[in-house]
């Protein structure tokens, strides 16, 4: 018998995932478990195993093809008569057999992401569609089938027998809809190339504008003097590294910030619009904001407070790794509670962080640079003197936290900063 493998349902809202790699050929016979396929959802990478054994008989996607949950992504001839859904212990992810309440929830209809694509394009609802592949597949042919019975002649207009000028009007063109894209032919101007908007980069700009639509950003940035935090950094960098981390500003700020989420605790919330509530989360879960070859990545380190700086310079180094190698989890990537950016790496200086969603605020960090700054002594006599110098960003939502608080946080981290002895003793 013909059984058909869908993309099963990954839970956490994750709806469709892009084709990585498909280890197998039509015709392949396959046993149960050997891997057959690599996805890739705005999460992470996951592989898929075989759900039975069989024969592949047809490969409905490509490598780079999205498929949404519910799409037919292999066909296999095997001795089972039921479609198949990827078991839960395979995948490590919840999944969701078809459901039976079919009120509220429409029943998927199977089809190849092409096809489906194809039918956006041509306007045609697959439920509509009469399919004619095996285990009732729609295929690209039967939705081409159905836009032409749509295509029915418009009937003539009703002669009008009011009488006309017989004079000549120039002809007016009709009006036509926008490109799908709403762009210009690029290609007219010169070489163009077009490239995938997907998986990672997506759901990045997903984020970004639901970030940016609801949330009412609010900035204050300063600069803090880490001329002795960068000394006791190079001190105790080589022991960090034997110990297989590495010792950078962020995990001093990850410190700094902890100390001052348990002091302004608004800073560790989310706003619950639909029970108007806001919900102080009790742990810090600190989101580090990552630049890989795939786009923004965000892993969350757990329990920052509760951590020393030697175990967090071992569990960020390793998570930054696991990130930019992606070989990393979903769940690393999830219960964030406050968010760290830092350009300075890069050489960014001064620059505008936008909030990660749902979270209510995030600290950026720019590159620490020699300048002259005014010192005063206990005297009050002023002296001018190289201060290594980082700009440091604080952004907020104001519909949660006000601007006085934002700079007494911000005071507090900078202080900590400033001064090693009052980052331990904060540290505490």
């Amino acid at each position: 018998m013909t059984t058909s493998f869908r993309l099963p349902d990954l839970g956490e809202g994750v709806h469709e995932a892009e084709i990585l790699a498909l280890p197998v050929a039509v015709g392949q016979a396959v046993a149960e478990g050997e891997l057959i396929m690599e996805i890739e959802t705005d999460k992470a990478a996951v592989e898929i195993p075989s759900p039975y054994t069989g024969t592949v008989s047809e490969i409905l996607v490509q490598v780079g093809d999205m498929a949404v949950v519910g799409d037919v992504l292999i066909t296999f001839i095997t001795d089972k008569t039921e479609d198949a859904v990827q078991p839960v212990t395979e995948v490590n992810q919840p999944t969701q057999r078809n459901r039976t309440d079919t009120g509220r929830k429409q029943k998927v209809i199977p089809a190849a992401p092409s096809t489906r694509r194809l039918a956006r394009e041509l306007g045609v609802e697959l439920h509509e569609v009469t399919p004619s592949g095996s285990n009732g597949i729609v295929t690209k042919e039967d939705v081409k089938a159905h836009a032409e019975k749509k295509i029915v002649p418009e009937a003539p207009p009703e002669q009008d027998v009011t009488p006309r000028s017989t004079s000549t009007a120039p002809s007016i063109a009709p009006l036509t809809a926008p490109s799908s894209t709403g762009l210009p032919d690029f290609s007219k101007w010169g070489e163009i190339e077009r490239l995938p908007f997907r998986s990672i980069r997506r759901a990045t700009a997903n984020q970004m504008i639901s970030s940016w639509t609801h949330i009412p950003h609010v900035q204050c940035q300063d600069n803090v003097d880490i001329t002795k935090l960068e000394a006791f950094r190079q001190k105790h960098k080589d022991e960090i590294k034997a110990a297989g981390g590495r010792l950078t500003m962020t995990l001093f700020a990850i410190k700094a910030v902890a100390t001052a989420l348990k002091s302004y605790p608004y800073f560790n919330s989310s706003l619950d619009l639909q029970t108007q509530e806001i919900i102080i989360k009790r742990f810090f879960n600190i989101g580090i904001a990552v630049d890989t070859e795939h786009g923004l990545m965000v892993p969350v380190i757990r329990d920052v407070d509760r951590k020393s700086i030697k175990e967090l310079a071992v569990e960020v180094d390793s998570a930054i790794k696991r990130v930019r190698a992606g070989t990393h989890n979903r769940e690393e990537m999830q219960g964030g509670t406050f968010t760290i950016t830092n350009a300075g790496a890069l050489g960014g200086s001064h620059f505008s962080a936008i909030i990660n969603h749902p979270e209510v605020a995030i600290l950026g960090l720019g590159q620490g640079r020699m300048q002259p700054a005014v010192i005063t002594d206990e005297r009050g006599r002023h002296e001018v003197v190289p201060r290594l110098i980082m700009p440091i960003i604080l952004c907020f939502d104001h519909r949660v936290v006000d601007g006085a608080d934002a700079i007494r946080f911000l005071r507090l981290v900078i202080d900590a900063l400033e001064d090693p002895e009052e980052l331990l003793i904060t540290m505490i």
